[in-house]
């Protein structure tokens, strides 16, 4: 789950997300139900993300907190949305001001040390939740276009949903038969060939045209799309029956969630 980026970079890919985030939050209203999270509103999407950042900040500090509470703590907030700067902000402390050394928990398979593991985790984790909030500030599922997400930030999260979180044994990116998935960014040299089965995927990164080459089914795209789709945040790439189609039931079948 090798990362070009550097700590500084996936600190910097949060701010932008955080602010898309507050913007698109103040503008949806926090009542707002968010097409990307089903049955969930504004509210509730600002007090995940709020406790999922203090609960990183207090993994990093040696420290429990009690994720429910924190949540509705958040969601009661008088200004959730300064409720939600201030996670982060705590969270970005949290990661400059621990030792180079710190040992504290990692969940991804192939993850950097810890430190850049958080930073990395938590540029992504706000960024996708940062297109629910512009999801519900929409009214739909986004467009790469309707976003703010740089090529590079989007690669990289591709590398670390693909390599980090289908390969573990809780994944539900399972197959009857062997199939490989191809994976290409348009704007990337190289891809991933996604080989699934009856037991946790194999994921390997390639050149473009050896994932090309070697894959059963394909899907390809700008990076954003890319990411996007594979997050199950926009359905752009979709044609029906076609083989972007073939190659996106599996990850239907196989959503990331909290726990």
């Amino acid at each position: 789950m090798a990362t070009s980026l550097t700590r500084a970079q996936h600190l910097d890919g949060l701010r932008v997300a955080l602010q898309a985030f507050a913007r698109h939050a103040g503008s949806a209203g926090l009542e707002a139900d968010v097409p990307t999270c089903p049955d969930w509103t504004v509210r509730r999407l600002i007090g995940h993300q709020g406790m999922v950042h203090r609960w990183a900040a207090a993994n990093l500090r040696g420290q429990a907190i009690d994720v429910d509470a924190t949540e509705r703590a958040g969601r009661r907030s008088p200004d959730p949305v300064d409720w939600l700067r201030d996670g982060a902000i705590e969270l970005v402390a949290a990661i400059t001001e621990a030792p180079e050394d710190v040992r504290t928990i990692v969940f991804l398979n192939d993850a950097p040390r810890a430190l850049d593991f958080w930073a990395r985790r938590q540029c992504h984790e706000t960024t996708i939740h940062a297109v629910d909030a512009l999801a519900a500030d929409l009214g739909r599922y986004p467009t790469s276009a309707d976003t703010w997400i740089d090529p590079v930030v989007a690669i990289d999260g591709v590398d670390e949903l693909l390599a980090g979180f289908m390969t573990r044994n809780k994944s539900r990116l399972r197959s009857a038969d062997p199939l490989g998935i191809g994976v290409v960014a348009e704007e990337s040299p190289n891809g991933w060939l996604v080989e699934t089965s009856d037991r946790p995927a194999v994921v390997t990164a390639a050149p473009r045209e050896e994932v090309t080459d070697r894959a059963d089914v394909l899907l390809t795209g700008p990076a954003v799309a890319v990411y996007l789709t594979l997050w199950n945040r926009s359905d752009e790439l979709e044609v029906e029956d076609g083989p972007t189609s073939r190659a996106l039931a599996p990850w239907r079948r196989a959503p990331i969630t909290w726990g």
